[in-house]
């Protein structure tokens, strides 16, 4: 019996009371109108967990957070980057308008480690926002921790996935499928609370990342490590 209901609990039309709709809790802001419009809230779920589905990286998913993180650095929380494949390079971060000396790099071991860190950082209640890569498979189980971690710290999460995942089932409250084209993003609601399928084109920048690591020390930008 137990198991059925796990398997029952795994399709992801059925909502459970822990993570009922919130409809009157304001969102942060995008920065982009016509995405805004679309999002209950009116932006970025705050206490709530948003998969950013991407076939690779680099297509500009960092651009699309610029203006909410640009909001997010002048409350005296974190904005912390956990594990992230490349090093941010600060002044193209900086010319978004982020203070630097709110940003926390978080360097985990793949696997349990960097889960481990993901959740601390979303439930701690100093950070505004965490950003995180986990391309490793998770579990509907895992997935519900982060949900319920972001809650309890009143964080923005942002979770990057590979597109291969969009059909698995997840409780996060916000689902975003993202392709390149030449004239900009292409963004697809697969899910929010109260609608989802719309898409839409969003004209970003495409410069936030910076694979070369002799940029690490640019910037006042913070690295601290939360001890496990």
């Amino acid at each position: 019996m137990q198991k059925a209901i796990e398997h029952l609990l795994q399709n992801p039309a059925i909502r459970q009371a822990n993570f009922a709709p919130m409809a009157m809790r304001p969102g942060r802001s995008t920065g982009f109108a016509a995405l805004d419009e679309v999002l209950p809230g009116g932006g970025w779920p705050i206490g709530s967990l948003t998969e950013i589905l991407v076939d690779r990286q680099g297509i500009g998913e960092l651009s699309l957070l610029m203006p909410a993180l640009a909001t997010a650095s002048e409350e005296q929380r974190w904005i912390a980057w956990v594990s992230p494949p490349h090093i941010p390079y600060g002044p193209a971060l900086a010319a978004k308008g982020i203070d630097l000396a709110r940003i926390l790099l978080i360097h985990a071991r793949p696997g349990p480690d960097t889960l481990w860190a993901v959740e601390q950082a979303l439930a701690s209640g100093t950070c505004s926002s965490v950003l995180s890569w986990l391309d490793d498979e998770l579990d509907n189980r895992m997935l519900r921790r982060l949900q319920l971690a972001a809650e309890s710290g009143q964080s923005t999460g942002f979770l990057f996935r590979p597109s291969d995942h969009v059909n698995l089932p997840s409780p996060a409250a916000l689902r975003l499928g993202i392709e390149t084209t030449s004239h900009g993003l292409v963004i697809k609601v697969l899910k929010c609370r109260g609608r989802s399928g719309a898409t839409m084109m969003l004209d970003v920048d495409h410069d936030l990342v910076e694979p070369v690591f002799s940029h690490l020390g640019a910037g006042r930008r913070q690295t601290r490590q939360f001890q496990h």
